[in-house]
């Protein structure tokens, strides 16, 4: 039996790049665009078109020249937005135009400043202003997750009846629970007329570092679309990190029970390009392309992962891409990685000769916070350790 398919929808040249620190020049948005196509993303929004000249002349260039992907424009749901997107995508092979409007009662009334019906009355407008001039209408109901129940299901009925066949329901602030998330989506795919026949989206934010969670929730709850960024970014604490999600979906498949189109082991160098343009890279410890993913200092983790790596990794750095990981050597390293290192610096001790090493070693390591080689060197050249005969 077929699994189902995951469509990864990008949005780290969108949302990501709205982020404080993360703005790109046309060429570097044009790079990021060409990797993430390699990486096999299958939907890639470029930009939202009617934010600047930039953001405009970024997305006709990638709609221009990178395959594969169908590239996406965001607009907000006005005539004038929607024009521009349309125009933006013309020379792309597979245009998506992502159409938004806000629907909890707090944005109508305090951001929007219009009622229900008038926000029903402009999601219909807009999509039937769109409809037949491009490949492919997403709608988003912004703040889905703080929307009246009964009130976001006539939303999302509008929006399919005007001719969307994808409907997003943003986390737009990272106030859901994984399980309230996708109680949601289960709730629109039973309760909203045609709702079976259209692809559900999940787009989630990091507020309460639950994004990830909340994304592979949703999937759970019947989503078939994630809208990711590399790395996690975007606006506030982020969007879901593409890597996490798409590795996630890959090592649990036999719980998922879905599948992607993602070549993991591009994961590391494309997060690795995308810390290059922007003013910071991912945190040491993020999962799966952190510098500290792959490393371990604890004793008794290197004994483990010197027998066999699979007791301490689920994932192995080459599969993502990423360099092999060194042990790291600091004060809670155990005698197992110590000989190891020294064995590949080319020191073969016996068991008294180790045991001297090791209280050489953690005394060394209770001063310094990491042991390096050249540490392991000194020791060797002022007597503490005989070289390899």
């Amino acid at each position: 039996m077929a699994q189902d398919h995951v469509y990864f929808f990008d949005t780290t040249l969108r949302d990501g790049e709205q982020s404080p620190g993360c703005s790109m020049t046309q060429p570097e948005k044009l790079a990021m665009a060409h990797s993430l196509a390699d990486l096999g993303v299958d939907i890639l929004e470029a930009g939202f078109a009617i934010a600047s000249e930039g953001d405009f002349a970024s997305i006709q260039k990638i709609a221009e020249e990178v395959s594969g992907p169908t590239i996406a424009s965001l607009a907000r749901a006005r005539e004038e937005d929607i024009e521009r997107a349309i125009q933006a995508l013309d020379k792309a092979k597979k245009k998506r135009l992502h159409v938004f409007l806000a629907s909890s009662d707090l944005h109508l009334e305090y951001k929007l400043k219009i009622s229900r019906d008038e926000a029903i009355d402009r999601i219909g407008k807009s999509i039937t202003q769109a409809k037949g001039r491009v490949d492919e209408i997403e709608f988003s109901p912004e703040d889905a997750t703080r929307t009246d129940p009964a009130y976001l299901r006539k939303v999302v009925a509008t929006a399919i009846e005007a001719g969307a066949t994808i409907i997003n329901l943003p986390d737009t602030v990272g106030f859901s629970m994984p399980s309230e998330y996708a109680a949601m989506f289960r709730m629109i795919r039973e309760q909203v007329p045609g709702a079976d026949k259209i692809i559900l989206s999940a787009h989630t934010h990091d507020d309460l570092g639950l994004a990830t969670a909340n994304a592979l929730a949703a999937i759970e709850g019947g989503a078939r679309q994630v809208e990711v960024a590399v790395n996690g970014i975007g606006e506030r604490a982020g969007n879901a990190a593409l890597e996490e999600v798409a590795v996630a979906l890959r090592v649990r498949a036999e719980y998922f029970k879905v599948e992607h189109q993602l070549k993991i082991d591009k994961l590391y160098p494309v997060s690795q390009q995308l810390s290059s343009f922007i003013s910071f890279g991912p945190a040491p410890n993020k999962a799966i392309v952190g510098n500290n993913a792959f490393a371990h200092e604890a004793g008794i983790h290197q004994h483990g992962m010197l027998a066999n790596p699979l007791t301490y990794e689920i994932i192995t750095p080459a599969s993502v891409g990423a360099p092999a990981k060194p042990l790291v050597l600091g004060k809670h390293s155990g005698r197992h990685a110590l000989r190891s290192r020294l064995e590949e610096l080319g020191y073969k001790l016996n068991a008294d000769e180790l045991n001297a090493a090791y209280h050489a070693f953690t005394a060394l390591a209770d001063r310094k916070k990491a042991i390096y080689d050249q540490d392991l060197v000194n020791l060797v050249d002022n007597g503490v350790l005989a070289p390899a005969k």
